[in-house]
């Protein structure tokens, strides 16, 4: 009995120092999160002359918080073996400065909604769902994130907004381009899109 105690502890010990290298998913989320809502607080950045701060901090935490290799990777479903890996890596840039342009004026709008966060559940070994509501004086939004652990570290590959997936409203978009349209082609589309046409 004593050896199997002893035993349970040695594990315990061994694989603990593992889960807190990798942080718990709710917790690394709920990070990213706040650390961009206090960048939206801080009275140094408010009004038009700070936005471009503003943006510029808020953007260095998306870079951490989200795994756009694989956004981008899933958001092009089987689409993404057709794109040669010069294309892949052009695609994944142009992708991040789409979703940036779309989400920076959304988020740097915020007026000081509630973030709750609820619980996660574990979708595989390496994957995770985050559950967390913005609270409203007039409404409850849900906002699920999607998790994945790679190289120690858990990093969002999926927004899930009132049950819509960012990916699957994007593979959708992307999938009817290139239904017709070569990858080069929808690179050609999204560079002007962003302005580097």
């Amino acid at each position: 009995m004593k050896k199997a105690l002893i035993g349970f502890h040695l594990v315990v010990f061994l694989i603990l120092p593992l889960y807190l290298y990798a942080g718990v998913p709710l917790i690394t989320v709920e990070r990213h999160v706040n650390d961009v809502l206090n960048v939206l607080r801080d009275p140094a950045l408010k009004g038009e002359k700070a936005k471009k701060a503003k943006k510029e901090k808020v953007r260095t935490i998306s870079e951490k918080m989200f795994d756009f290799a694989e956004l981008s990777k899933r958001t092009l479903g089987n689409n993404w073996k057709i794109f040669n890996p010069d294309q892949q890596k052009e695609f994944i840039e142009l992708f991040k400065d789409i979703l940036e342009d779309a989400y920076m004026d959304r988020i740097t709008s915020y007026r000081d909604e509630k973030i709750v966060f609820n619980k996660e559940f574990m979708l595989s070994d390496a994957t995770a769902e985050v559950q967390s509501n913005i609270i409203t004086m007039k409404s409850e939004t849900p906002i699920y994130y999607r998790v994945i652990l790679k190289t120690g570290e858990w990093r969002v590959y999926d927004v899930i907004i009132e049950g819509v997936s960012l990916i699957k409203n994007y593979r959708t978009q992307f999938r009817e381009i290139l239904a017709n349209k070569s990858p080069e082609e929808l690179l050609k589309v999204l560079r002007k899109k962003v302005g580097k046409a």
